[in-house]
């Protein structure tokens, strides 16, 4: 069980739901990161007087410092203080939950540094799985998912043989399009793509939930968590949300996790386990739920999840492609410079374009992080310039 966490991405969604259960169970808080919400990180620090605190600039950091004068806590900045962060010495598990590729260097120091990793941040994995996960196993690290789809498979998984496992079957509710046609589905709102039938999450992975890329993502992030390939991961549509994932093994049999639609809940067993302690959290009630029902995947209607699995089977930087794309892409969308089905045709126009380095280093992935971030802006200028109008 962890005794002194550091949150990354304290700010946001699954940072909160954190600090929640931190709370409920007294378990130290030794740092903590924000990129500009200094309001609310300033009371998260009032109130759990962290070692030190980390904000993205140094302007920020200046105007937090002032605030927190006399207090005792050191305020640093940048990737250089978030990965100080991660690595403070007391930390025993850093809990990584900064959204997008930004969150992969800091991960990856507290991994150097032997910390227990309680992963919430998808593209650390989806961009350098096979780099963080050997890191890992070097530093004796463990990596212990926060994702509830991920939680539910480690915890199907707990108690039985790898070798025994068929598949995994990740299930996905099919967000607030199910069911709509590639025509309804290009003129949908933001404010429409923000409304999700079961969950409450940050405004980011609810449209990756919405494209179904979140369900894409989760795919490539269990082959690097599990150790299985991609042939023995599937993807089933589960409106009710009521089963979080499942576990196919040789015999047959399948095992399934089941629990209220509740980030808290993964949150508390990433920090608990393997200990399970009581919450006052939400409880699954089965006669609510009713029926539960199982449909396939529309991968016309919904791209983005076939797009993941052919980069994910490409394999090489092309999963760090098509992050980096859709991160750009979603973010346009939420600005509402482009429409919602233009998501997946911008990241198919990328990675079409890109020349795959099967064996690529950390700064290679930064590289092509990069690469890929600014081919989506030329295409953006380019189209804009010559008047073209398929993404735009």
């Amino acid at each position: 069980m962890a005794k002194n966490i550091a949150i990354l991405g304290s700010t946001g969604s699954i940072g909160k739901q954190t600090l929640e259960v931190a709370r409920n169970l007294n378990i130290e808080v030794s740092g903590l990161t924000a990129n500009t919400n200094i309001a609310l990180l300033e009371e998260q620090a009032r109130e759990f007087r962290p070692k030190m605190i980390a904000v993205g600039s140094e302007e920020l950091a200046c105007k937090l410092e002032k605030r927190l004068k006399g207090l005792g806590i050191q305020v640093v900045y940048g990737t250089e203080g978030i990965s100080r962060v991660a690595s403070i010495d007391s930390v025993d598990t850093v809990v990584s939950s900064i959204v997008g590729i930004a969150g992969l260097l800091p991960t990856l120091e507290a991994i150097k540094h032997g910390k227990n990793i309680a992963l919430a941040n998808k593209e650390t994995l989806v961009t350098a799985g096979e780099l963080v996960v050997k890191e890992a196993q070097e530093k004796g690290a463990k990596i212990l998912p926060i994702d509830s789809e991920h939680s539910a498979v480690f915890q199907c998984i707990e108690g039985n043989r790898p070798n025994d496992v068929k598949s995994i079957i990740l299930t996905a509710s099919g967000g607030p399009f199910r069911g709509k046609s590639v025509d309804e589905l290009e003129h949908v709102s933001v404010q429409e793509a923000l409304k999700h039938p079961n969950w409450k999450m940050g405004k980011k992975i609810t449209i990756d939930s919405a494209t179904l890329m979140n369900k894409g993502l989760e795919v490539i992030e269990a082959k690097w968590l599990f150790g299985v390939s991609e042939d023995k991961i599937q993807v089933v549509i589960h409106p009710q949300s009521a089963i979080h994932s499942m576990v196919e093994y040789v015999d047959g049999v399948i095992i399934a996790q089941l629990a209220a639609p509740d980030m808290r809940i993964a949150i508390q067993y990433a920090l608990t386990y393997p200990e399970r302690l009581s919450n006052n959290f939400s409880r699954l009630d089965l006669l609510k739920v009713g029926e539960m029902t199982f449909e396939s995947p529309d991968y016309k209607t919904f791209p983005c999840l076939k797009l993941a699995i052919e980069a994910l089977k490409t394999g090489g930087t092309m999963p760090t492609v098509l992050n980096a794309v859709n991160e750009v892409a979603v973010s346009m969308f939420l600005e509402g410079k482009i429409g919602f089905m233009e998501i997946p045709r911008i990241i198919e126009e990328i990675m079409g374009r890109h020349k795959v380095n099967t064996r690529p280093s950390l700064d290679d992935i930064i590289e092509v992080d990069i690469w890929a971030r600014e081919e989506v802006m030329s295409l953006k200028r380019n189209i804009r310039r010559y008047g073209l109008c398929r993404y735009y």
